[in-house]
């Protein structure tokens, strides 16, 4: 544990001595840092919520750079290339607390209440058991959406004639605001009409149909709208039963793979993506995808759900009206 929290400081101090060096060699960083330092606060706010909820960082992104009147096209290109930040280090994050609490060496707070040291460890091993059974599908999960979902954003990207005014960016608000409605009110309803089950552990014969034709649908959303799969499998498997902090890791771990497919094409043939933005925005994002599981693990899963569908809520409608 103490040598993967050195190797993470390490990783950090990488980062930002290399971010620094990148601002310096640009001409007139003062004046850069001045003008733009303020969206790295952009990208936190974007990056928690993007990983506290499953939804991709497209959720804070796009109302906010449509306000600032960027065009469809850099409003989509620069949200993937923030993205590529945040959800990366909200992937690692989910992971490395998965890896830390299958070796019984995440936080336990059921420990505290045992006095002696055979029902404290006890009480680890029955974690760690708990933690394995609710996390056991999340390799069959990932193989099933990745590919999906990749496939779909690249049919979108290179084939746009296929999708008429979305491809073009003219229904970018609406679109984003009428597709972030319909996700707030699948939340809200399963929500209102889920018991206290416990959660299942393994996908059924049928998920192993939806799931790839759900992610190729989002994948297809997510090339022009900058959301959409992360956002699918979340609700998909959270209303299927899953643990909703196993459904949000899944979530963010794909958006993470779908953005980094996806900003090639933005990088060398859109070539729309605002790089001035991304230099801020892209830190602060790391920063907000390694605070979001805390905020995740702080409240409880109802809790958790309803945040999640009020903030998806809160932005459909801002898309419709702005």
């Amino acid at each position: 544990l103490m040598f993967s929290q050195f190797t993470a400081l390490q990783i950090r101090g990488l980062i930002f001595v290399s971010w620094c060096v990148v601002l310096i060699t640009l001409q007139d960083p003062v004046r850069l840092f001045v003008d733009y330092a303020a969206f790295a606060m952009l990208g936190v706010l974007g990056a928690v919520f993007a990983n506290a909820t499953g939804a991709g960082g497209g959720v804070v992104f796009v109302p906010f750079f449509n306000h600032m009147g960027f065009s469809p096209s850099a409003t989509v290109a620069t949200s993937f290339a923030i993205q590529c930040f945040g959800m990366t280090a909200g992937a690692f994050t989910w992971w490395r607390f998965h890896k830390m609490q299958s070796l019984s060496q995440g936080e336990n707070r059921s420990a505290e209440q045992y006095r002696d040291k055979a029902s404290s460890k006890f009480a680890l091993q029955s974690a760690k058991h708990l933690h394995l059974n609710q996390w056991q599908g999340l390799y069959s999960v990932l193989l099933l959406s990745i590919p999906a979902s990749v496939t779909g954003l690249l049919i979108a990207q290179f084939n746009p004639a296929w999708f008429g005014p979305l491809a073009k960016g003219d229904m970018l608000h609406i679109g984003f605001g009428v597709f972030s409605i319909l996700l707030a009110i699948c939340m809200f309803f399963m929500v209102a009409v889920t018991g206290r089950k416990p959660p299942i552990t393994q996908l059924r014969p049928l998920d192993s149909i939806l799931l790839p034709i759900i992610c190729i649908c989002g994948g297809i959303i997510t090339a022009y709208l900058s959301i959409g799969v992360g956002e699918l499998l979340a609700v998909y498997l959270i209303i299927r039963g899953f643990n909703v902090t196993f459904s949000i890791a899944c979530a963010v771990m794909l958006s993470a793979a779908t953005v980094w497919s996806g900003v090639i094409h933005h990088v060398m043939v859109s070539q729309a993506i605002y790089w001035p933005v991304v230099l801020f925005a892209g830190p602060g994002a790391i920063i907000g995808g390694v605070l979001a599981k805390r905020l995740v693990l702080h409240f409880s899963p109802k809790h958790v759900k309803l945040f999640f569908a009020s903030w998806i809520l809160i932005l459909g409608l801002s898309g419709l009206v702005l």
